[in-house]
């Protein structure tokens, strides 16, 4: 009942005309990318839908998708990387990458199948979100974390042209993620003297429900000018609030998801997105929760 009061609120139509997106994962019942999207489809004028499914089983889900006809679909954890051992095609950069957040479903030009390619759209997100704060170009970033988040964003930060150091408490794990980058590697307990253009927060701490948590010492946030965090939920989370005390500008997580979503969409549909719409339809979700 929550999900078909939704497609009222997003004013989504639906008939036998109507193209299928949707997003894979186990949960999805946190996620904002529905209202992202349908935001998106209606105010383009698009006959389409776009829903949440829990998956468990990910190779007859890529089936299933691709045989009920769907155009489009976002992946989430856990299925990121497991999915693409399951895909016709995977773009190159998600291959160096090691993991696919968008898949997209076409024809076969010469017979009836259904080709599936898969696409990395979250380094693109982090990019887009800090480029409007920061020259990427020979800045220095601070990455907090080593796992699929921060391997995308470091790998973003790294193509750009920045000088990216990584940081994680599992030394072996961030020293592996350094080397797969080609950057540096810092122990946490020897950030002190580390300076930047930014520092970014990959890892899950203070996101709900554990929302007082920080993910580094505050002091540190005064060696950069910004701070970023994947984390949206809060919006503003602690690690944030720290980071506006301390004086740097701050970029928050539904930036970074807005970004993705909008390469998603492109690549779904060929079009530019009304990313303000889709900006505008996450906040108001995010706020009704």
């Amino acid at each position: 009942m929550h999900y078909v009061n939704s497609l009222k609120r997003w004013k989504v139509k639906i008939n036998g005309s109507s193209t299928l997106h949707g997003i894979i994962g186990n949960p999805v019942h946190h996620s904002l990318s529905p209202a992202m999207h349908n935001a998106a489809f209606v105010a383009m004028g698009k006959n389409s839908l776009y829903v949440p499914m829990q998956v468990e089983h990910v190779a007859e889900a890529i089936d299933g998708l691709a045989a009920l006809g769907f155009v489009g679909v976002s992946v989430t954890v856990p299925h990121k990387e497991t999915v693409m051992q399951y895909l016709d095609e995977i773009d190159p950069v998600a291959e160096k990458i090691g993991a696919v957040n968008t898949i997209l479903f076409r024809s076969h030009p010469e017979n009836s199948q259904r080709v599936s390619r898969g696409f990395n759209t979250d380094w693109l997100g982090s990019n887009m979100a800090l480029a409007e704060v920061m020259k990427l170009p020979g800045g220095r970033v601070l990455v907090l974390g080593a796992g699929g988040a921060a391997k995308a964003v470091g790998f973003g930060l790294v193509e750009a042209g920045a000088e990216v150091i990584i940081t994680n408490r599992s030394e072996e794990r961030g020293r592996e993620l350094a080397h797969w980058l080609g950057c540096g590697f810092c122990l946490p307990g020897d950030l002190g003297s580390i300076t930047g253009t930014a520092i970014v927060n990959t890892t899950s701490v203070g996101m709900v429900p554990d929302i007082s948590a920080l993910p580094c010492d505050p002091a540190l946030l005064r060696n950069f000018s910004v701070a970023m965090d994947i984390v949206y939920a809060p919006l503003e989370t602690a690690f944030l609030r720290e980071a506006t005390s301390a004086g740097c500008t701050t970029v928050d997580g539904l930036t970074m998801l807005l970004y993705q979503g909008a390469a998603q969409w492109k690549i779904w549909t060929g079009e530019q997105p009304p990313r303000d719409v889709m900006r505008a339809a996450l906040l108001k979700e995010l706020q009704g929760r």
